[in-house]
């Protein structure tokens, strides 16, 4: 079926001995290059997934012949045919069994409402704080050297860092001297306050946004919350106004986890504007998101699917599942493409042999620094 993306050919991969061999976490992503023709993938170590797995970081390699129920998860592993004809009938079920016409409305009128929904039922105890951030998005700590102690424990890894450290570009510096990170979609702070905890540098400021009241003041109400490093408020990504307080070209780096899949296709393009309104020339966005073809995809039922690759969850949260070229398409004519990536992993139930094939995707755009 046309829904079936070719993702195979983006996935292939030959894991190279110095990413093999590396002794600090590294990730499974598989990076696309934007230069590269159609197909082409290497291995990169930018990023983890937002499950955590034993053992090493995209360093788990499945062999030819062996046991794939040796291990919890694997790293770049190519589903197999059997999951690819699964695949092809769940998505052929969603398209004869969509939600009814009479009931979408009901859920692309008011997204919000379900969010808050969601966070006042889960409050902070549904996601696990992402202390991967340094790991998958190092733009976050490398403009700065006053980091947690954790950070500066291993000299070698020190001086790799200062080797390999990408810096930030700037257009001037603010004359309050921030550095302004800004998270869209922050939820219930899962990502905000690891990274207050972990950046003890007093020039951090960063904007905690959602478009869900609850989340924000379920993040209002952690005793971590400080308005003189942090300020949270509502917003809507795709918007038609900027979000009060927050000036143009003023943020430094954006952080958009598992948030522009809520969106509905509509509204993306508002969204990347917005975006781009609100980043630095020479600003980056930091992106990871669903990937076509994941289980949490393949394992919805009858009466969830909204429009092509958008569904409806049980409790009336939305979310997309993207391809590499759907993000290159949709952020390249704002941004320039650094990073286009995906993380492919199977985690395997030992117990009861069962294979589960997640795909996420890593994207890192950048606002040009001649941008107007």
């Amino acid at each position: 079926m046309s829904d079936i993306q070719p993702l195979t050919a983006l996935s292939t991969v030959s894991a190279k001995s110095d990413i093999q061999n590396k002794k600090k976490q590294t990730s499974s992503a598989v990076e696309i290059n934007p230069c590269a023709g159609q197909g082409e993938a290497v291995a990169t170590d930018k990023s983890t997934g937002d499950t955590a797995t034993e053992g090493t970081f995209g360093s788990r390699m499945l062999s030819s012949g062996q046991n794939v129920f040796e291990h919890n998860a694997w790293d770049h592993v190519e589903p197999d045919s059997e999951h690819y004809k699964y695949a092809e009938n769940q998505i052929r079920l969603h398209h004869d069994h969509p939600v009814p016409e009479e009931e979408r409305e009901l859920y692309n009128a008011k997204p919000a409402a379900f969010w808050d929904s969601f966070y006042a039922n889960n409050q902070n105890k549904f996601f696990k704080d992402r202390h991967w951030l340094r790991v998958e998005f190092s733009e976050l700590f490398e403009w700065t050297n006053d980091r947690a102690s954790a950070d500066k424990s291993n000299a070698a890894d020190k001086l790799e860092d200062q080797v390999v450290k990408i810096k930030v570009e700037h257009a001037s510096t603010p004359a309050d001297g921030k550095f302004r990170i800004m998270e869209v979609g922050c939820g219930a702070g899962n990502a905000v306050f690891p990274l207050l905890a972990d950046v003890r540098d007093p020039c951090l400021f960063v904007y905690a946004c959602d478009y869900s009241k609850t989340a924000i003041n379920v993040v209002k109400a952690n005793e971590a919350y400080n308005e003189s490093r942090c300020k949270a408020f509502v917003w809507d990504l795709s918007s038609a106004d900027l979000p009060e307080g927050v000036e143009p070209a003023s943020v430094d780096i954006m952080l958009m986890i598992f948030v522009f899949s809520a969106l509905h296709p509509d509204q993306w393009a508002q969204a990347v504007e917005n975006a781009y309104r609100v980043l630095k020339p020479g600003g980056i966005l930091l992106f990871r998101d669903y990937g076509r073809n994941d289980l949490t995809q393949l394992r919805f039922k009858k009466s969830r699917l909204l429009d092509s690759n958008f569904y409806v969850r049980g409790d009336g949260t939305r979310v997309y599942f993207f391809t590499n070229d759907e993000l290159a398409e949709v952020f390249g004519g704002k941004f320039t493409v650094e990073q286009n990536a995906i993380d492919r992993r199977l985690l395997v139930n030992r117990k009861l042999e069962l294979k589960m094939y997640r795909v996420w995707l890593q994207a890192k755009f950048r606002k040009p620094i001649n941008a107007d």
